[in-house]
């Protein structure tokens, strides 16, 4: 079986899957279940002030009857003592040596409450710290949070903050809510951290009761904007975590959080820059119990791969993400149907008939049954007719060969320039 211990910054770490700050880390009891589950670390409910939590305070989005597809809250950190906490941390990490536990801080941005709680906390002997800039509600609205985490100058200046005092890693966790998280990630590398995480949840609503006319969920008859997370957010985080990944301004290592809940999603996010992941909603839909399916998962993945260990594919398809300018203007690909699988529904026809690009053709043979047709020369390989295809295997896009050479947007502008740099004015 392959080797699934990981090094994140140097925390150890007998897996990659480790369990989110989140309501699954808010006591020690909790996370020694999950340990015993088998989950290879868990970063503690955010430790801060104390404050107030609501009633109530989850909803969830379900959508073409898969159930919990999003998760919306308005749950802030840790309504527990801080006392409290760190003795349960201590008591946690004795038990199990050998597990990874970070703790999660937000405090408010001035530099002696980063000194306090950094100290308070590594003295119960945490592997490492996480630093909340991400939560978008409640918090954010005192100033700490997302509130922090969309500002580069407070993400640098706290960061460096907990530096000053930290013996042990520090990982600084990214907000999404922000037009590009390259801009905080680097300003968390200015502050010398040695880690990023992403992405904490997303603004959202999760709906309105069209009887009572209320926020879902709502507080007495108000509501108020909560964190989305579940597998509806995982593309955003897979991207985000490609930029970051890819940049050579950051060139940190990763903790991948959004969305993932099984072993391919991790899988992929690893293949994407992280070198470990860090799972919530799913955990909270299932159980600890999933990361038995998870472990099993990964570990059978690369053995078919023949990949001894989990850290050779961390970021194996970085250097495959790149921006649109850099895409081969001339590489095409085509839809193909296979009538024998198709089942008539006639789905594909519509779609590109529709919304997209009018290249199939409808007929019907001598059995009056519906056949369907691609005219190539009119399809644009968008994908559609394949993605809306309810059959598996019933439409499949294939390579057209091309005589003309590979040519990208940006090359094709930089071509243009010399053109019209050496180009005659007309006249002469």
């Amino acid at each position: 079986m392959a080797d699934l211990r990981i090094n994140l910054a140097g925390i150890q770490s007998p897996n990659p899957f480790w369990l989110a700050s989140a309501p699954p880390t808010n006591s020690g009891y909790q996370v020694q279940r999950a340990f015993e589950a088998g989950w290879g670390g868990a970063v503690w409910k955010t430790l801060g002030d104390p404050i107030l939590n609501v009633s109530s305070r989850f909803a969830a989005v379900s959508f073409n009857g898969q159930k919990v597809a999003g998760f919306n809250n308005i749950e802030l950190i840790t309504d527990r003592l801080l006392e409290i906490n760190l003795k349960e941390i201590y008591e946690t990490k004795k038990r199990f040596p050998n597990h990874a536990i970070i703790a999660s801080l937000m405090v408010e941005p001035k530099q002696e409450k980063w000194h306090e709680i950094v100290k308070r906390v590594e003295d119960v002997g945490v592997d490492g710290l996480e630093l909340n800039f991400g939560c978008p509600h409640g918090m954010a609205e005192r100033g700490m949070g997302a509130a922090s985490g969309q500002v580069p100058e407070l993400v640098e200046k706290q960061t460096y903050w907990a530096k000053e005092m930290a013996k042990t890693p520090v990982i600084v966790k990214l907000t999404p809510n922000i037009t590009d998280i390259t801009v905080t990630a680097e300003a968390a590398v200015r502050g010398g951290a040695d880690a990023i995480s992403m992405i904490n949840t997303i603004n959202s609503l999760a709906g309105v009761d069209l009887n009572t006319w209320n926020t879902i969920p709502h507080v007495g008859g108000k509501g108020a904007h909560g964190g989305y997370c579940g597998p509806a957010v995982k593309p955003i985080a897979l991207n985000m975590v490609g930029e970051c990944a890819r940049s050579p301004h950051i060139n940190l290592p990763i903790s991948g959080i959004g969305g993932i809940s099984n072993w391919q999603d991790a899988a992929e996010f690893l293949l994407m820059g992280a070198t470990g992941v860090q799972v919530c909603t799913a955990a909270m839909h299932h159980g600890f119990r999933i990361v038995e399916d998870m472990i099993d998962g990964l570990n059978n993945y690369l053995d078919e791969k023949g990949i001894t260990s989990v850290m050779d594919i961390v970021g194996q398809s970085v250097p495959k993400y790149s921006d649109w300018g850099n895409l081969d203007l001339n590489y095409k690909v085509v839809a193909e149907i296979n009538n024998d699988k198709c089942i008539h529904c006639n789905k594909c026809y519509i779609a590109c008939e529709d919304t997209s690009h009018q290249a199939i053709d409808l007929y019907h043979d001598a059995s009056g049954l519906s056949q369907l047709k691609i005219r190539e020369e009119d399809c644009v390989g968008c994908n559609l007719c394949a993605i809306v295809c309810p059959e598996e295997g019933a439409i499949t896009m294939k390579e057209v060969k091309n005589t003309l050479p590979s040519m990208t947007w940006n090359e094709r502008q930089e071509m243009l320039k010399v053109l019209n740099t050496t180009a005659e004015p007309i006249g002469k």
